[in-house]
């Protein structure tokens, strides 16, 4: 259900709803907007009319129910676009695109910090890199782990720049969360809902990445996990999915972007690397992403591509990068945005 206040309710009013909330079971979730306050009462399907009854109380203008399955994360709860603060003065969801760039995994301290002062310079304001992989084969390059982390970290700490990191287990979110500004989670790991629930405590904000075969409503309500584990610095990011198709790695759901910001009020990034599969893709189809709409990119850079321990042929070189990004400011300038 959702209270929504009459325009100048008093906090008294607004506590007193929030208080009653409570008592029937429910957590109130405050959301204030321009000119009103909408409480939202999450919670167990009951008491339902108890719930309609605050349209008695003072200062409350309406009761509506919440035909949406993800209640935190639909725009019935929240109108307005949720702009997630990750620190060092960059916020991803206004009018500024955000640009995170970097390498699948962090491999040594050489190349962490070229890519840093490559990205940054090109236009970058958060620094990407993988430290925990959950690859496919076993025998794959599994991440330097903590170290990893503290390689980034030390990158954040000469350029000025905040950090995004995967984490995939318990173990993992308890080494990267005192380091990084912004905790991943994969698209591998986008429906583990026990790592949603403690990612949720961690106190930092969190990016989801949408599975290979989920569905919209799937990916909202993986969201809703975190959302209703107390933590609204929630981002949102497609980054293909599974089809038929085999020219590109997966299929990039670009429709997923003006359908995502109909439905919910959280940031929508795309993923054009892990989309496609291959460099020489991934600028028309960042630049088709900016123009449907999206909040932001996430961008594959490395120094030397064809020796990447992890998703070489996708990740763009350093040079190309710094070229892709003028051809971006142009985009986004064309629909009203900036980089």
């Amino acid at each position: 259900m959702i209270i929504s206040m009459k325009k100048g309710a008093t906090k008294e009013e607004i506590d007193n709803v929030k208080h009653l909330i409570e008592e029937f079971g429910y957590r109130p979730n405050l959301s204030r907007g321009s000119e009103r306050v909408v409480i939202g009462a999450v919670g167990p399907e009951r008491n339902k009319s108890r719930l309609m009854a605050l349209e008695a109380q003072p200062g409350v203008e309406k009761v509506v129910p919440i035909l949406s399955p993800y209640k935190l994360a639909s725009r019935e709860t929240r109108s307005e676009n949720t702009i997630v603060d990750v620190g060092l003065g960059v916020s991803i969801g206004g009018p500024k695109l955000t640009i995170m760039a970097g390498p699948c995994a962090v491999e040594t301290p050489e190349q962490i910090m070229e890519v840093t002062a490559a990205i940054q310079a090109a236009g970058a304001n958060i620094l990407r890199g993988g430290a925990y992989k959950p690859r496919t084969s076993p025998y794959s390059f599994q991440g330097l782990q903590l170290d990893g982390v503290l390689l980034m970290a030390k990158a954040r700490e000469k350029y000025g720049i905040p950090i995004v990191t995967e984490v995939i287990d318990m173990a993992s979110i308890d080494e990267a969360k005192d380091y990084v500004d912004i905790l991943q989670i994969g698209a591998r790991n986008i429906q583990n809902f026990q790592l949603l629930k403690a990612v949720a405590k961690a106190g930092k904000p969190v990016l989801l990445k949408r599975g290979m075969s989920t569905t919209i409503e799937e990916f909202l309500m993986s969201a809703e996990y975190v959302l209703a584990g107390g933590n609204e610095r929630v981002i949102l990011c497609e980054r293909g999915i599974r089809t038929f198709e085999t020219a590109t790695r997966n299929t990039l759901d670009l429709s997923a972007v003006p359908v995502l910001k109909e439905k919910t009020h959280l940031p929508v990034l795309i993923d054009p690397s892990h989309a496609t599969g291959h460099a020489r893709y991934v600028e028309p189809m960042a630049m088709a992403a900016i123009a449907a709409g999206a909040d932001g990119l996430v961008i594959e850079v490395h120094p030397q591509p064809e020796k990447a321990l992890s998703d070489g042929p996708q990740s763009l070189k350093p040079e190309d990068f710094a070229k892709m990004m003028t051809k971006l400011k142009a985009v986004a300038a064309a629909v009203g945005r900036e980089i």
